[in-house]
């Protein structure tokens, strides 16, 4: 496997967890009265399925085939899975830290793989997508920390 290949794999695991995660909080949101938290939080998660579908064409394109399953090291990577069952008991400010935590996750992971030696087609994206998902990260923590 490549180097972008593996990156692109691990990549991918991240933000289809956060893809998950981000649901999964919007619907705890939902439920706990918090309507327009719950659709920004929708809008990230789908932003995170889009970032995954991306990634998975480019690597298509280059003829790399990625696979569904995770790897070891996509397995330790899963920080918004760990902080997804944290949230079914929360309030909404317990939310708002357990996707906080994730988006920690998230913002490391794309962090090493901009440091990794990539082609430049998929530094350009993975670039790009680095800068939305701390934007991301920002947002959430500072909705968050307006609930302290």
């Amino acid at each position: 496997m490549s180097n972008d290949a593996a990156v692109t794999k691990d990549l991918i695991k991240v933000l289809e967890d956060g893809r998950d995660g981000f649901a999964t909080a919007a619907d705890k949101l939902e439920a706990d009265g918090e309507p327009e938290l719950a659709t920004t939080f929708r809008q990230r998660g789908q932003q995170r399925g889009a970032f995954a579908d991306e990634l998975q064409a480019l690597a298509a394109s280059y003829g790399d085939q990625i696979e569904e399953s995770g790897t070891v090291a996509a397995a330790v990577h899963r920080g918004w899975l760990i902080v997804k069952d944290a949230i079914a008991g929360s309030d909404p400010k317990g939310v708002l830290d357990a996707a906080e935590q994730g988006e920690d996750h998230a913002v490391s992971a794309f962090r090493k793989a901009v440091a990794d030696d990539l082609s430049t087609e998929l530094r350009t994206v993975v670039e790009r997508q680095q800068a939305e998902v701390l934007a991301a990260h920002n947002q959430i923590k500072a909705l968050r920390d307006a609930r302290s």
